[in-house]
């Protein structure tokens, strides 16, 4: 990343560290210990295991696991009871609510936990003005749905001069366990099936990391999965008005590919959660919990979302 993207990256983490701070301390309480464990998200991985580390040092008697091996994963362990804690950077699929509802008979309590983006990362040093949706499904799908009717393999294809022009196109991706991967396919390709040639990686890190290392790559992720090498593209619907992945275009909605992130718990109703589910929850929209949010390069919700989240377990700011 270079001087003037660190820059503008320490004012937007300055500005959501404000809004974090807004938020209530959090205030402790006695008879804390046990075990909890998270599964799910790797794209939340860096903030539940901030929020685990930064709990276990209030309550040394409390061990918190945390597993970040994909959204999808998040939905078995929260029915098999192997997990407390789901955290997923998309929703719940109608199929997954309609699995946990068979088994319990009620359905899974979502809240909404931080705010993010995908972005779609290339070489910093890749001419690339920006993309838009129909662009990029004819790069990663191959079933065009988006309207398009053209495979684009070379960044010739997209007007793009020597020597940059001549390059093959590498694709980079999440694998079909990851929620990263699930809202890509949903709302970039139309629902498309991504084409072979893209590369499934494990972590939105990887995919970074990738791209960094080949001058013709491209690749999506989380927007808080930087690497030195690479920018970010602005990307637009179905024209050219392209949008950054600022914090204000991705909390007001104009950035097309912002995303909230997910925490589903097993709460049943008219009863309380667990004394130390109900704390880890009370943490996670406290100052504390939602700076480390920040710190993760991600962004902290408001007060009076944090609020309204709270409500859905019983708990209050």
């Amino acid at each position: 990343m270079r001087v003037s993207q660190l820059a503008a990256f320490a004012m937007l983490l300055l500005s959501w560290t404000i809004s974090a701070a807004q938020l209530p301390d959090y205030r402790h309480v006695h008879g804390i210990s046990g075990n909890l464990s998270s599964v799910g998200s790797d794209s939340l991985a860096g903030i539940v295991t901030a929020w685990a580390e930064e709990f276990s040092e209030l309550y040394p008697s409390v061990n918190v696991q945390v597993q970040a091996s994909g959204s999808s994963t998040a939905v078995p362990a929260l029915i098999e009871g192997t997990a407390q804690f789901g955290p997923m950077s998309r929703e719940m699929q109608p199929s997954e609510v309609a699995a946990f509802e068979r088994n319990y008979g009620y359905s899974p309590t979502e809240l909404v936990v931080a705010l993010d983006a995908l972005g779609v990362f290339v070489h910093q040093d890749n001419p690339i003005q920006g993309l838009n949706f129909v662009e990029l499904d004819a790069i990663f799908s191959v079933t065009y749905f988006c309207g398009t009717n053209r495979h684009i393999d070379s960044w010739s294809d997209l007007g793009i001069l020597q020597p940059w022009g001549k390059l093959k196109i590498q694709k980079f991706g999440r694998n079909p366990v990851s929620g990263t991967y699930g809202v890509f396919k949903s709302t970039v390709l139309c629902g498309g099936d991504f084409d072979r040639s893209v590369n499934e990686l494990l972590g939105g890190t990887s995919v970074v990391q990738a791209v960094a290392l080949s001058p013709s790559s491209i690749g999506y992720s989380g927007v808080a999965s930087k690497a030195m090498g690479t920018r970010l593209v602005p990307i637009a619907k179905y024209d050219d008005n392209y949008v950054t992945p600022t914090s204000d275009n991705i909390i007001t909605g104009k950035y097309p590919l912002s995303r909230k992130l997910y925490l589903y718990v097993n709460k049943q109703p008219n009863k309380p959660l667990p004394k130390k589910q109900r704390e880890f929850i009370r943490f996670i929209y406290s100052k504390q919990g939602q700076n480390a949010v920040s710190r993760e390069g991600y962004i902290p919700i408001s007060p009076g979302f944090a609020k309204k989240e709270l409500a859905k377990v019983d708990l209050s700011l």
